[in-house]
């Protein structure tokens, strides 16, 4: 079965994207949930009018995306979590304390879009992953102090 996203899926698509999904995962949970709706001819029609009409406002999201990915690269941000003698963390870091830290910065990032690789376990320099756009992702580095 074929359907169009109406809102981003994790491991599956963007919005607006034309997929293809098991039947049962796309009437049972899909279109129930409102993420999707049966990419018919009729819909596909409604999807390319509204993508053309669209197209202006998406090239502007995109350099929108692309300049904020360039300010990520170049920031490197400190998070403060408590830590013991020996510098390994009571409790992990957080998408949220990321996103508080880079606002801090200056970076206004949903915690939303921030991927965290491998949870820091002690005081240390880490990378995480912001997918800011469907074809911009920018690498936040970050480092662990004790607090």
């Amino acid at each position: 079965m074929e359907v169009i996203l109406k809102t981003d899926v994790k491991n599956l698509g963007y919005k607006d994207d034309i997929v293809k999904v098991r039947d049962g995962y796309g009437r049972n949970y899909l279109i129930p949930n409102k993420m999707a709706i049966i990419a018919n001819e009729s819909n596909r029609k409604v999807l390319a009018e509204e993508l053309k009409q669209r197209a202006h406002k998406l090239a502007q999201m995109l350099a929108d995306a692309q300049a904020l990915a360039e300010k990520l690269e170049a920031t490197k941000v400190t998070v403060a979590v408590k830590a013991n003698e020996n510098g390994a963390l009571f409790g992990t870091v957080t998408t949220a304390e990321l996103a508080e830290a880079l606002a801090k910065a200056g970076l206004e990032v949903d915690r939303k879009v921030i991927t965290i690789k491998d949870a820091p376990k002690e005081v240390g320099e880490y990378e995480a992953e912001a997918r800011l756009h469907r074809d911009v992702k920018a690498t936040i580095h970050y480092e662990v102090v004790a607090e």
